[in-house]
């Protein structure tokens, strides 16, 4: 398909600031899907390639931090394994399987991780006991990289949540294993959409480059700034992302109450 130069400037530009935000609290597909969208593309293919420009930006944001020595690979690569597993496993399922369900689940979920960072006891950098050991987070992580291959909508925030309330990680290392995390889940996903021919090479490309910018800016943010001003960002974008499906008219809360 064709796209104007400005289209695409509007994209790369959406993809920059999909990245610094994605890069500290997730969300990020808040602003690139509906820009995708927006542009003409067909939904699949706008997803698929929302996909692609994501994987990279995150894979980005992950070195940062792991440069930086805020990720553990040797710990987290078994629920990194588990999410692109599951994440591989939600996007196949995706073809054959009506969304329903998750689509009312999800801004409830949403709402709560908000709450929660908004009243939770002030978070410090520190790390902390774990509540439960490395299989309890493949396990939880497998279910979030599903939810992820599946649905999508504010996996970066899940993952941030598990490890910090689960795993008992300070935020900055919470945010940086989340991007461990999340690129598994986006990696898998690629794949799949790859294999079924959605993606769209050159306007992912743009994109992958500006979200890859606009991450290594974001994480290094975080990184300064030792989480000051991210619990903030956690609530603003969990009640927008929660905002932002129950606008949708066929959101099955929003046909039930409204």
């Amino acid at each position: 398909m064709q796209i104007t130069l400005e289209t695409m400037s509007f994209l790369a530009a959406t993809a920059f600031m999909a990245g610094l935000i994605d890069s500290i609290a997730g969300g990020g597909g808040l602003l690139t899907v509906p820009a995708l969208l927006a542009a003409g593309i067909p939904p699949v293919q706008a997803l698929a390639t929302n996909k692609l420009q994501s994987a990279f930006g995150t894979g980005g944001a992950f070195i940062a931090f792991w440069r930086k020595g805020h990720v553990d690979l040797r710990a987290f690569a078994m629920p990194a394994l588990g999410s692109f597993i599951g994440s591989g496993a939600g996007t196949v399922l995706l073809q054959v399987v009506d969304s329903y369900f998750l689509a009312a689940l999800v801004p409830i979920l949403l709402i709560l991780i908000g709450l929660y960072f908004l009243f939770a006891p002030k978070m410090q950098d520190a790390d902390r006991k774990a509540k439960v050991g490395q299989i309890g987070l493949t396990i939880v992580a497998s279910v979030i990289g599903f939810y992820d291959g599946f649905f999508g909508p504010g996996t970066g925030s899940f993952f941030t949540t598990m490890l910090v309330v689960l795993g008992g990680l300070g935020l900055v290392r919470a945010i940086g294993n989340t991007k461990l995390l999340n690129f598994s889940t986006n990696v898998a996903s690629v794949i799949a959409m790859v294999i079924g021919g959605h993606v769209l090479w050159v306007i992912g490309a743009v994109m992958s480059a500006a979200n890859i910018v606009g991450n290594q800016i974001g994480a290094r943010l975080a990184m300064r700034y030792h989480g000051r001003g991210m619990r903030p960002l956690f609530v603003v974008m969990s009640f927008a992302l929660t905002a932002k499906l129950l606008l949708d008219p066929a959101n099955p809360l929003r046909q039930w109450f409204f």
